[in-house]
């Protein structure tokens, strides 16, 4: 297997933060790190439609992000690396810093 280009690498880049770049999308993400959810459960716990949830939980897989199990009856979603948490959790850091320092500016 021949290794990815430097454009393949920035696409499947491209590609994940595609996956992140909507609110519910980070929100779904947020609950499925306290661990594995039905669309069900998620729909229920954030107050939006089923079929909203299903959407996004649609994206998610395609993109690597989540992955789905049927267990029975129900199909049930996990994270496929919790590491996307970690990455989430740093750009809120660096959307933090940036908010402060516009607030800073705006005081001057």
């Amino acid at each position: 297997m021949q290794r990815p280009t430097r454009q393949e690498i920035y696409q499947l880049h491209a590609e994940i933060c595609a996956g992140l770049a909507d609110p519910t999308r980070i929100l779904i993400l947020y609950e499925l790190a306290e661990g594995p959810q039905t669309g069900t459960a998620l729909a229920r716990t954030l107050g939006l439609p089923q079929s909203t949830v299903a959407r996004h939980l649609r994206v998610l897989a395609s993109k690597g992000l989540v992955i789905a199990t049927r267990r029975g009856g129900v199909v049930e979603y996990a994270l496929a690396d919790h590491r996307v948490i970690q990455a989430l959790d740093l750009m809120r850091a660096v959307m933090l810093d940036r908010i402060h320092l516009y607030q800073h500016i705006a005081q001057s």
